[in-house]
């Protein structure tokens, strides 16, 4: 098998990807009360970059931008290793 055999295999494996906007611990008293119209404060400044995660490892940083009637994400910057190394702690 050729090497791009081999990485042709790859393409076809999907990945999930989300979206962390930012994070927020409460108690569970707290969640008990949550409501429709709550609002939770989360940990990143408006207009911070979003985090992008490939099976939970950070990849790429981007911002919310409308695509029609949906929301999408910009890509704004690739993570680094040093970045992936202090998400993981």
């Amino acid at each position: 098998m050729t090497e791009d055999q081999k990485l042709g295999i790859l393409d076809t494996i999907e990945l999930r990807l989300t979206v962390e906007a930012g994070s927020s611990n409460i108690t569970i008293r707290d969640l008990l009360k949550l409501n429709v119209g709550s609002v939770i404060e989360l940990d990143t400044l408006a207009g911070e970059h979003l985090k992008i995660r490939a099976n939970g490892t950070l990849i790429l940083k981007g911002e919310v931008v409308s695509i029609s009637e949906t929301l999408g994400i910009r890509v704004t910057s690739i993570a680094d290793a040093d970045e992936r190394a202090c998400e993981r702690g």
